[in-house]
């Protein structure tokens, strides 16, 4: 499983040259955050990497969302009780 989850890491790349150094599928200069975009707009991975990302495929826009989630997971959430 670590195995097949590294090949979508590795799908991912940061380049300060592109995009700002927002992450990006690699080889490419397509954000991650935009094909998050198109999947909360309701299309399915066969749409995004047809009719919106041709040069991707569907193990990439997987990687987008892996990256999504290790970068959740990765926060630091500090919770303080309200007071009532």
């Amino acid at each position: 499983m670590e195995e097949h989850s590294e090949k979508k890491e590795s799908r991912i790349s940061v380049d300060s040259n592109i995009h700002f150094g927002k992450p990006c599928v690699a080889g490419t200069r397509i954000p991650v955050r935009d094909v998050l975009e198109v999947l909360r707009a309701g299309h399915s991975f066969e749409e995004i990497t047809t009719d919106f990302y041709p040069d991707l495929d569907e193990l990439d826009v997987q990687a987008c969302v892996q990256y999504a989630i290790d970068t959740i997971d990765a926060e630091r959430i500090h919770v303080t009780s309200s007071s009532s």
